[in-house]
C-alpha cells in the first residue's frame, strides 16, 4: 500500500521580487510565507532547504527509533538537527550536502550498537534515500 502525502505552492511576481506561500495536506503549514529573502538573505519567512531539512531530521529520527527497537532499545530521547547545504551549480544552485546531528539517551545501549545502528539508518531512511546530495552523521549517546 503505497502512502501519498502533499503539500503545495504559489508563487506570484520575479524572481526577486515575488512571494510565495507553502501550505501542507495536514494544515500544519497553511500558507507560510516564502521567497528570495528567506532563501537567499536572512529576510522572514520559510525555504525549502529548511522543510528539507525538518524532514530529514524527523524521517531520521523515526527511522532510528524503529532500527533501535529491532534490538530491543527503546529510547528517552532522540534530538536530530539537519543542516541542508546550497551551493551555486552553474547557472543556478543545487543541494549538495545534508548534515545530521543526532544526541540520544537510549537505556542499555553502548556507543558501538548505537553508533553502528545510526549510520544504517542514516542510509536507510526514506528521505536519506529520496536525495541525491553527501549526507552525512555525527551521532552521540548520552548517558
Amino acid at each position: 500500500m503505497a502512502m501519498k502525502k502533499s503539500a503545495s505552492a504559489n508563487w506570484i511576481g520575479g524572481l526577486k521580487d515575488g512571494q510565495g506561500t507553502i501550505s501542507t495536506e495536514t494544515g500544519v503549514l497553511r500558507e507560510a510565507p516564502f521567497g528570495f529573502k528567506s532563501r537567499f538573505e536572512d529576510g522572514p519567512g520559510t525555504n525549502p532547504e529548511e522543510l528539507i531539512g525538518a524532514a530529514h531530521a524527523g524521517c531520521f529520527s523515526m527511522a532510528l527509533s524503529l532500527e533501535l527497537g529491532k534490538a530491543g532499545l527503546t529510547a528517552d530521547r532522540i534530538e536530530t538537527d539537519a543542516v541542508v547545504t546550497l551551493d551555486k551549480d552553474g547557472d543556478g544552485f543545487a543541494i549538495t550536502a545534508v548534515h545530521l546531528t543526532c544526541k540520544a539517551k537510549v537505556p542499555g545501549a553502548d556507543a558501538a550498537t548505537f553508533g553502528k545502528i545510526a549510520q544504517a539508518t542514516k542510509e536507510g531512511c526514506p528521505v536519506s534515500k529520496v536525495l541525491n546530495a553527501e549526507i552525512t552523521l555525527d551521532a552521540s549517546l548520552e548517558g
